[in-house]
């Protein structure tokens, strides 16, 4: 099995739920399609989608919620 890294594509802040009172996109161990939304990238009052590279299993969240990540820093690792 290969592992995938899904790696923020610019600065921001990144949150893992579509807003606070709602569940995580995903969770370790939950099977994702490729281009699956996994979590939201704040860049200047801009969300934009973080969507899975690859069908697989997350095997790590490296990013915690509302962390400010710089542009290349690894969010997801997915088994593939």
């Amino acid at each position: 099995m290969a592992k995938k890294q899904v790696k923020a594509k610019m600065s921001g802040v990144f949150y893992r739920k579509p807003a606070p009172e709602e569940p995580p996109y995903c969770e370790v161990g939950d099977v994702v399609k490729k281009k699956q939304v996994l979590g939201l990238l704040e860049t200047m009052k801009v969300f934009q989608k973080v969507k899975s590279t690859a069908d697989g299993t997350i095997v790590e969240i490296l990013a915690e919620n509302e962390q400010t990540l710089k542009d290349g820093d690894v969010m997801f690792v997915i088994e593939t």
